[in-house]
């Protein structure tokens, strides 16, 4: 039997006034303040763009969130928004409770409620950050023009929507403030990236992830602009590009590091594919004026001479979070990231050295280092090749660390023939035997131990309290 659930009398209110554009928008002087919320979020679903437009224009809170909303970005709706905006601009008097900010940023669903001041549970992990934020937006507001936030995602060119809001923007600078909060840019024309940054003042910027295959060519040009963003916290930089001019690559980077000694507020860092001379490295640990909380080297090649750099740089002495994968180990003995775990040890919480070409040498250094870390919470070791009895050493190393919620490390080396075969019984023997190790200790909470990949169907054989063997096993 069929349940009936009638709608409720708000409901059947917004039906009535949606299907009736000249009655809603008549009537907003004297809908309950409440009932904004609900009806602007059914007038932007159902596309109904002149009550948007005279919504947006009438809305009584201080901040509108559209972001959250906007799951597919469609210019007619966007253009209503901005038109309300424009309406609302044209008024003589702008009383304090009207609208002051608008977000088009995609934010956490639950963060619709804390914009329009309805305080319900907020779940996102950066609601802390956010709740601040909004506080300090509200202060902003009570003094400022009329503020416009957003994040900007710029691959290979400008789509219609970015188009129509940039222009719209352009031609209001004077009375409105365009600010971007995270920006993505890959392989975008360094042009247009001027042209974007003009009217969006680089030193709001808070998060940027940057891309390029032509590394020369944009670095150099960029290089400016990154030393603006004074307010950057968090910065990925990621190449793809094999230079064969080393001299005027490190002549690039060189100039392009120069710029960190700028950023007041960098707190996360991640570097992918950067190739590092061992002056550019002292280059960069000399520039970082703030204490890092997170740092990714990875899928590059580190010597003896980077590590040692990145050991001595007191602002790397805080780390929470510390990702060295892929970075192809060329080190005898790695002293330098011995020193810079025992300088990190109160204070690491993640370790990923993952694919670094570590061996059993390596890991009798770093030993003694990772005993002392014991605010670790996650570690990898995967795709290293280590031996049995190395491995068993990690383990026993590993098994005194009581915070280890996530840990990952590869099969032993003799799972494997001298083709790097994988021998599935050799696997299915050993892991369990490995688990002991640590079991003997203390009651792992997530553990598992894998293959490297197999080159057939590109997955890994796993132990994860169980034998799980990748598809050309099964």
């Amino acid at each position: 039997m069929s349940i009936y659930n009638p709608p409720t009398l708000q409901e059947l209110a917004m039906q009535g006034l949606l299907r009736n554009e000249a009655l809603a928008i008549s009537s907003l002087d004297c809908i309950p303040i409440m009932l904004f919320p609900p009806l602007f979020e059914e007038a932007f679903k159902g596309r109904h763009t002149k009550i948007l437009k005279a919504m947006v224009a009438a809305w009584p809170f201080p901040c509108l969130s559209v972001g959250v909303l906007m799951k597919t970005l469609e210019v007619e709706t966007l253009q209503a928004v901005l038109d309300g905006i424009d309406m609302l601009l044209t008024q003589k008097a702008r009383p304090r409770w009207k609208i002051q900010v608008l977000d088009l940023r995609n934010v956490h669903q639950d963060f619709w409620d804390v914009w329009t001041g309805i305080t319900k549970g907020v779940h996102s992990e950066d609601s802390g950050r956010e709740k601040q934020l909004v506080k300090s937006l509200h202060t902003y507001a009570l003094w400022q023009p009329l503020k416009v936030v957003t994040d900007l995602s710029l691959c290979f060119h400008l789509q219609e929507h970015q188009t129509c809001l940039l222009q719209w923007a352009q031609q209001r600078k004077g009375t409105v403030q365009l600010c971007c909060v995270k920006i993505e840019i890959s392989d975008f024309p360094v042009e247009t990236i001027r042209e974007v940054l003009d009217i969006f003042r680089p030193h709001y910027i808070e998060e940027l992830e940057l891309f390029t295959r032509k590394v020369l060519s944009f670095l150099g040009h960029f290089a400016p602009f990154l030393g603006q963003m004074r307010n950057l916290r968090k910065f990925h930089l990621s190449l793809n590009d094999l230079v064969m001019d080393r001299e005027a690559l490190d002549k690039c980077l060189y100039k392009f590091l120069t710029q960190f000694s700028k950023l007041n507020c960098l707190q996360h860092l991640y570097l992918n594919g950067v190739y590092f001379s061992s002056d550019n490295m002292k280059q960069l640990c000399r520039c970082l004026k703030t204490p890092l909380e997170s740092l990714s080297i990875t899928q590059c090649p580190l010597s003896q001479s980077h590590l040692k750099h990145l050991s001595r740089c007191p602002k790397l002495y805080q780390l929470k979070q510390l990702d060295l994968s892929g970075i192809l180990l060329f080190a005898s003995l790695p002293t330098g990231l011995r020193v810079l775990l025992e300088n990190v040890a109160d204070t690491l919480q993640t370790l990923e050295l993952e694919h670094c070409s570590l061996e059993d040498s390596h890991l009798s250094v770093l030993l003694p280092a990772l005993s002392q870390c014991s605010q670790l919470t996650r570690v990898n070791f995967c795709d290293n090749p280590f031996s049995r009895s190395a491995l068993k050493g990690l383990l026993q190393c590993m098994a005194t660390l009581n915070q280890l919620a996530v840990e990952l490390y590869p099969a032993p080396q003799e799972c494997y023939d001298h083709l790097r075969n994988i021998l599935v019984d050799r696997f299915a023997q050993l892991c369990p035997e490995l688990l002991d190790t640590v079991m003997a200790q203390r009651q792992p909470k997530k553990i598992a131990f894998a293959t490297t990949i197999c080159l057939e169907c590109r997955h890994h054989c796993v132990y994860d309290m169980k034998t799980i063997l990748c598809q050309c096993w099964q």
